[in-house]
């Protein structure tokens, strides 16, 4: 508790640091005048804009878009209905995963109509419309998510209310600005390659921070599960793993308009950004399902017994 009352102090000046230097880019490039000169490609658009794709290009990319959200429905029904397997204990993690599954749901549905409207067929090939895609809303679907995800660990592993606003507070923090540096950096993935880097950079060192977090608690706590029948404690570790390898696919995504600006990259790139959202939230959200319902085994708790002998 004490650590995280120092911590809020620390988060909210990096936050006002961050502000200002972005303001201060912002003002920097804009041109005294409203309107951009012809041609010029203003900061903020992203890359897949910049591109025509073929028919199998555009189809890709929007069937993509597609089992992206279609996944997020389909999880969400499944951490509703099985809930009840899972101990009133451990039961908020479930809650949190089906409030994940709404919020990802809503942006990639969101996503697939930009996607669709941002481009109109003309002599064979998708051309930009006058309507700008953008992968902005997935930066605002990750600040929800994000802490969600991972205040889910606290819960499965069963910790004290001062160590999980602790914990809390770190993810919260260095979630959020891992996010929204990164959220800056992909303003300028057209214009000005340097500062896509810089601030992906920037976003890394919170990545790391947190992914540091993640698993100094994992170890510290994990030992405190049931190794009967299934071995808990090996299995929580590996959700550590889990989440570094699926978040791993943000970043190289992020990077894509710096080494495949192509209209074959901007298909790498939502096909990355889609597996690592299925991935890093319904299959994740099913893997802590999966231990909490076997925590609450142990509590014999009746649903979870009787779902265990089928």
């Amino acid at each position: 508790m004490r650590f995280a009352k120092k911590l809020l102090p620390v988060g909210a000046a990096v936050f006002a640091l961050i502000f200002v230097l972005f303001t201060a880019q912002v003002y920097a490039q804009v041109p005294p005048t409203a309107e951009a000169a012809p041609g010029l490609i203003n900061t903020g658009l992203v890359f897949e804009n910049t591109l025509t794709y073929t028919p199998i290009q555009h189809d890709i990319i929007s069937h993509v878009l597609t089992l992206g959200y279609a996944a997020q429905a389909a999880g969400f029904v499944y951490f509703v209905l099985s809930s009840n397997n899972i101990a009133p204990r451990y039961r908020l993690s479930s809650t949190l995963s089906a409030v994940v599954m709404v919020s990802a749901f809503l942006e990639l549905f969101q996503l697939f109509q930009n996607w669709n409207n941002a481009f109109s067929y003309v002599d064979g090939l998708w051309r930009p419309t006058t309507t700008a895609f953008s992968n902005g809303f997935r930066y605002v679907n990750w600040s929800i998510d994000v802490p969600m995800l991972l205040l889910q660990l606290t819960v499965v592993l069963g910790l004290t209310r001062g160590r999980t606003i602790a914990y809390g507070t770190q993810f919260v923090i260095g979630g959020l600005l891992m996010i929204y540096t990164g959220y800056i950096g992909q303003f300028y993935e057209v214009t000005n390659i340097p500062l896509l880097f810089l601030w992906g950079a920037i976003s890394s060192v919170f990545y790391v921070y947190v992914a540091y977090v993640v698993g100094r608690m994992i170890n510290r706590s994990a030992d405190q599960l049931p190794r009967e029948p299934d071995n808990l404690p090996k299995a929580m570790r590996g959700v550590f793993w889990f989440i570094l390898v699926t978040w791993t696919l943000y970043p190289i995504a992020y990077l894509i308009p710096a080494i495949a600006p192509t209209a074959w990259g901007a298909v790498t790139r939502q096909i990355l950004y889609t597996v690592a959202d299925i991935t890093s939230k319904v299959i994740y959200g099913a893997i802590l399902s999966y231990i909490a319902r076997k925590r609450s085994e142990a509590l014999e708790h009746e649903p979870a017994l009787a779902t265990a002998r089928r």
